[in-house]
This record gives structure tokens, sequence and C-alpha cells, in this order.
């Protein structure tokens, strides 16, 4: 059996994971230990269908040290003319590349795929009060004991359910052929008895299903081939307002004090998303339609175009089976061409966590900081554990935000990220790394508008005051959850 010290063990190296590592390397002299059941690093991308892609720019996601992309623009499809977003694949070799030429030259940071981690006790500590805990190979069994000299970090409250690792919650007769949308691409490869579909039925109303009925538009597909199953609609952020240049201003900045100002004058948290919409913040792909569920899931006009084109749209609830000729819906049975292809993207792309204080002791829990923000929350936690003081001071500055379930909740996950931000802003050095931090799309750009530059000092002076006053009518807001 093998005995290693490190002064920080990180379970989990997907996105969260890697950008706390990425910063405690920069921030400290830490020696920092990694375990992942994969094995590479990336997390649930390395699950992912082969046409995912980022929902928002390359340019602020991944780890702080290293650029995601080369800043450009689509010049085709229906991200055209915004930032570029990187697919799955791309971020996978990113990930990987962080790791083999950033994390593990530094002679600093150990990592341990395809192992897991196990701490058959709550708290194990030794005499010199340290934890134990060890490290399992899935391939040998081989066992490695761990002494943590300082703290364990769980990055894994993050890990979303994926399609290909996902278990459906319906039933599926003999004779009625489901997928999901990691096998769409192999299509091509006919099987004996089985012939290429020319029916398909999207099953699910998240991002993912979204991608997959793209996917079938895009590479030949006709809208009228394709049935989508929409459980509940839902409210999507326009990905205009999340681009990061400066040539965006007006949208990414103006945008955000049109969405204060929807806050702060809204009579219900309905009113409020209709006043987001108005202003361009908020898309719903059908607009005869009163969305309830708002994921952060972020499109373009493009491809709500797009979506919009699929008219088959089936409305009776969650599936309960699927026949060969037939879906079986809580709200009634609905006939199908035999042979069509179902597609199931019913995973739930977020798994919602039980809301804990992020420093624990011995223990810190990587949580969502600033909504959607999941790396800058995890690269963030990792500078505050090196300068931020004791546990509850570390805590006041990092309040968990709960993640949306009903519009309602969208109030709540805004106020808190804005209390955090406010929070943040009062402590000179953190301001100083949020300004220079590539995970914060507009901080720096913000910090550096020209005194001189009166539309944009006046798109400032609205955030503001904005700022304040949705503060003020969120209690109202988030009282209809």
């Amino acid at each position: 059996m093998q005995n290693i010290k490190t002064d920080y063990l990180i379970i989990g190296a997907g996105a969260a994971g890697m950008a706390f590592a990425d910063t405690l390397l920069d921030q400290s002299d830490a020696h920092i230990t990694i375990v992942d059941r994969r094995s590479q690093p990336g997390g649930h991308w390395n699950d992912a269908y082969s046409f995912v892609t980022l929902h928002q720019p390359s340019a602020f996601y991944g780890v702080n040290s290293t650029e995601l992309g080369s800043r450009r623009k689509d010049d085709t499809g229906p991200n055209s003319g915004l930032y570029e977003l990187a697919s799955g694949a791309e971020i996978n070799t990113y990930f990987d590349k962080v790791m083999q030429h950033r994390l593990l030259p530094s002679g600093r940071v150990s990592y341990y795929p395809m192992s897991n981690h196990v701490s058959h006790d709550a708290v194990n500590v030794d005499g010199d009060g340290q934890n134990i805990c060890h490290i399992v190979s899935l391939l040998s069994g081989a066992k490695t004991t761990v002494t943590v000299r300082q703290k364990t970090v769980d990055a894994t409250l993050f890990s979303p359910s994926v399609p290909a690792t996902h278990t459906p919650k319906f039933a599926v007769a003999d004779g009625a052929r489901l997928l999901t949308p990691n096998a769409l691409p192999q299509l091509w490869l006919q099987r004996s008895g089985q012939a290429i579909p020319q029916q398909f039925c999207v099953v699910g109303a998240g991002k993912t299903a979204m991608d997959a009925v793209i996917w079938l538009l895009r590479n030949g597909a006709a809208p009228d081939a394709i049935s989508w199953v929409v459980p509940r609609d839902s409210w999507l952020i326009n990905r205009l307002q999340t681009q990061p240049g400066v040539e965006f201003f007006n949208h990414s900045t103006g945008g955000e004090a049109d969405k204060l100002a929807a806050f702060a004058e809204a009579t219900s948290i309905d009113d409020a998303f209709l006043r987001m919409e108005a202003t361009g913040q908020m898309l719903r792909i059908d607009t005869s339609r009163m969305p309830t569920m708002f994921h952060y899931a972020t499109v373009s006009v493009g491809e709500v175009e797009l979506l919009r084109s699929v008219t088959n749209v089936i409305r009776k609830g969650p599936v309960q089976a699927i026949e060969p000729d037939a879906l079986v819906m809580a709200e009634g049975r609905v006939a199908m061409t035999s042979g069509t292809l179902y597609i199931d993207c019913t995973a739930s792309a977020v798994d919602k966590q039980s809301i804990q204080s992020v420093f624990q002791g011995s223990r810190i829990a990587l949580q969502l900081l600033r909504a959607p923000l999941v790396v800058q929350s995890a690269a963030l936690t990792a500078f505050i554990e090196v300068h931020g003081g004791d546990d509850a001071h570390k805590n006041q500055l990092c309040t968990p935000v709960p993640f949306p379930k009903n519009l309602a909740g969208f109030a709540r996950a805004t106020q808190v990220s804005m209390m955090n931000q406010f929070a943040w802003s009062q402590d000179k050095a953190l301001r100083q790394w949020m300004r220079e931090s590539r995970l914060d799309g507009f901080g720096k750009m913000v910090a550096e508008v020209d005194k001189l530059d009166a539309d944009k000092q006046a798109i400032l002076a609205r955030l503001r005051g904005n700022a304040m006053a949705a503060m003020a009518n969120m209690p109202k807001l988030i009282g209809e959850q």
C-alpha cells in the first residue's frame, strides 16, 4: 500500500475541481492531489454527446490561467456574429492540456484518474490533526493512503446528470427504439434489420432537447418529421446579452441594467420575465405560452427560430411509457408513427443539492456563488480559502446561491449573487483579483470605461440605481416561491 501526504485533496476533476486547483496553485505553495473516477479530467464533458457546446462564450469558461478558444466570432450557423462556443471535444482537450501542461508540471499536483475516494468515517483524523482517507484504483484495486494536511475539497456537488449516464424514468416496450443524443451521429451506420429512421421524437424540454432538435434540423431532418415532448415551457437567456467584447457593451452591461430594472419594477415574477423579454434579455420559443421553468439555458435568436419550425409539440405532461405506436403520457395517450426514433433528453442538467456552508473546518464544499458561473465560483472559493481569514469570514463572502426550482427562484438566485458581489467589492485584494480574472467576463471591461464616455457612464449609473431598486423589490418576487 502506498502512503502519500498532501495539503489539499480535491475530489473531482471536472470544471469546478480544475478551476479550484488552478487558482489554489497560483495563490499558495500548497501541494494538491486530485482524484476522479473518469480516465481524464473534464468531468461530465467526457460523457456528453458529440455535438454539445457551451451555452455561453468560451472566453470566460475553464480555469483562470489558461484561455479557452481564441476569442473569435462565429461567422456561420445560428450563433453567427457572436463569440465562439467551445464544443465538448474542445473542452475535453482543453482540460487535459491544463492538467498535462499546467498542473502536473508544477511539481505540486498529483492526479489519480480512474480512482475512488474512500473515507469510512465522517471525520477520520490522526494524532497530528490531519485527515486520513484512501484512494482506490478502479482497475487494480490498489489502495493509496492519503494524509491530508489541510483540507478535502468536494468538487462533486456541481455534477450534472447527462443522457449517457442517465436512466429514464419511463418504461420502453419491446419494439420501441430509444436512443440518447450521443448515438445520433452514428445513425448513418445502418445495422442489419434497422432502417435509418424517418420520424423522430425528442423527449424532454431542456437545453439537451433543444440541442437534439437543432442537430436534427441542421443535418437534414424535416421539421414535420420531428415531434417534441415538452412537459414544461422554459424561459431562455438571450446569448446576445452574454457577449464579453466591448462592442457588445450596450447588450451586456446595458442588458444587465435592463434586467435589474425589470426586477425593480415588476409586480409579479411573471411580469418580471415579460419585462426582460421586452428588453431582449429573455426569449421563449412559443410566445403564446407562459413558461414556468428557468434553468439558465442560453440560446441565440437564430436557434430559437430553428426550434420554432418544429410545430408538432406534445404537451401532456411527462412520458410514462413508450410503446411502438404510442406515447403514454401523464395526461393521456398520444398515437405515434410506427418506427419513430425516440431520443431521451430527460436527464437533469443540474443535480440539485441541499445548500450547505462552503467552509466546514477540514472540508470545503464547492457551490455556486454567482449564478450561473460555476467555474468562477470555484476559482473564487480557492482565492478566498487562501486569503479570506477564518471560516466565519470566508463563509460571509461565500453564501451559496440556490439553483432556481421555479421562476421565483431566479429572483432569489439573483438576490444572493448580488449580495455576494457586494461583499466581494468591499475586499480590496479580492476586488482586484476579480477585475483581472478571465472568468469574470465583464469586470475588467466595466472598470476600464472611459470617464469621458458619456453613453457608457450613463449605462453604469443606470445599473447602479436599478440594483438598489431591484434589491428592494426582490422579497415580493421571491415570496411567490
